[in-house]
């Protein structure tokens, strides 16, 4: 798959359901309780912490939360505790209530000078506009576009202006570079080399020669010209990417572009209708344990996320992983009920899982699991694996795994020339 292709550069480069139909719970705010009692789901989560608690791991360190539109309870489900890569769920959401799921981010291409017998006689000017998701295969279907304009070579400079990203390289610098190689198969590295393997059979490999150097400036020439028009993958695929690799480095590329942690917070906090102390966040990927998120304020977000889409005809399984569907990046090893949309979090002594379990008895349960006190996280794994296949047995669980994915990397259709 491509996507893997780009997980593995960043491994090898670093700086570091079907859809179901939305329930009511936001006609009410998320904190006030439903008062429907399920013995037997509460005697369960109590013998998961006590299993924990055999363990020699503290009870008040482990958070649980589950609700529906029917029944909500948990352990410690209010108390926010250092929630690690569940950080991404209110970036997601943040990012949906900033842009909609629908959204794509523009790379503009310009020149200037004379374009003589395909050589342009100037610079070529690429501004970004913090595409999270700008990979080899999409320098290599930019590069081919280019070509057909009819450019050859560039005698100029290769000029990036404003937030572009390449390769999750936040230094425009280092971006810059990346893009210069990927314009030009002969500068291709390996990684370059194995995504345009995956990119359509018959894509041209690109031989688009800059002869002057990389530069960045904080200004466009004012005689430039705009060539082609670069739209990302939308942004319900680059979300839906994000959190099934769990990328802190695109997580804190699109916070950045929101504002930073404090307006994702606050974003989060306003949707998702739970009280202020409840959320708490220093940046958007979960990097730290001053990042503090309650069980319960985790599941209001995610339904706040399923609220946010429901006129879209797209639910929460479009931007999270689902067990059953995909058995890659954080989901690899893990053994949750197969159409169980979650979201993973993994810190130094925390592990955490959240998302929504499909049932036929209870309808959409989105729950929040938060575990403290053991650096051995499979310890932890394996219980909240095991945790969720008993609540699922008792709700019983609708398995599906349905997706359709409209977009891909290396995309030539999302490449406009104007």
């Amino acid at each position: 798959m491509l996507e893997l292709f780009a997980f593995l550069w960043l491994q090898q480069n670093k700086p570091g359901l079907e859809t179901l139909e939305p329930l009511p719970w936001h006609q009410a705010q998320v904190f006030v309780s439903p008062s429907e009692t399920d013995d037997r789901a509460e005697e369960i989560v109590g013998e998961y912490v006590n299993n924990l608690a055999a363990r020699g791991l503290r009870s008040d360190r482990q958070g649980v939360w589950f609700q529906s539109d029917r029944t909500s309870f948990g352990h410690r489900g209010t108390s926010p505790l250092a929630a690690a890569s569940l950080t991404k769920i209110a970036t997601t959401l943040a990012a949906l209530q900033t842009w909609g799921h629908s959204h794509q981010f523009e790379t503009l291409i310009y020149a200037t000078g004379k374009l003589k017998n395909g050589v342009l006689q100037g610079d070529l000017i690429v501004r970004g506009s913090g595409d999270p998701l700008f990979v080899w295969e999409e320098a290599i279907a930019l590069a081919n576009q280019i070509e057909r304009s009819g450019i050859r070579r560039v005698e100029g400079n290769l000029i990036v202006v404003d937030n572009f990203y390449m390769n999750f390289q936040s230094d425009r610098g280092v971006s810059a570079k990346l893009l210069r190689a990927g314009l030009n198969s002969s500068l291709w590295p390996q990684s370059a080399r194995d995504a345009y393997y995956n990119l359509p059979q018959g894509t041209n490999e690109p031989n688009l020669a800059i002869s002057g150097s990389v530069l960045r400036a904080n200004h466009l020439p004012s005689d430039r010209r705009l060539l082609v028009r670069h739209l990302s993958l939308p942004l319900s695929e680059i979300l839906r990417q994000m959190n099934i690799y769990s990328n802190n480095y695109m997580a804190q590329m699109l916070t950045d572009s929101v504002g930073g942690g404090k307006v994702v917070a606050k974003i989060a906090l306003d949707a998702a209708k739970v009280p202020h102390g409840e959320i708490n966040l220093i940046n958007g990927s979960g990097l730290g344990v001053d990042n503090r998120i309650s069980p319960r304020a985790v599941s209001a977000m995610l339904m706040a996320i399923e609220a946010r889409l429901k006129s879209e005809s797209i639910s929460v399984a479009d931007l999270f992983p689902v067990a059953g569907r995909d058995r890659k990046g954080t989901l690899k090893n893990r053994s949750i009920p197969e159409g169980t949309a979650v979201k993973t979090g993994s810190l130094s002594g925390v592990s955490a899982l959240a998302g929504v379990i499909p049932t036929k008895k209870k309808g959409l349960v989105w729950f929040a699991i938060i575990n403290h006190g053991n650096k051995d996280l499979d310890i932890f794994r394996a219980e909240q694996d095991r945790l969720l296949r008993s609540l699922s047995k008792h709700w019983q669980v609708i398995p599906s795994s349905n997706y359709s994915q409209t977009s891909f990397f290396g995309d030539p259709s999302r490449n406009i020339i104007e």
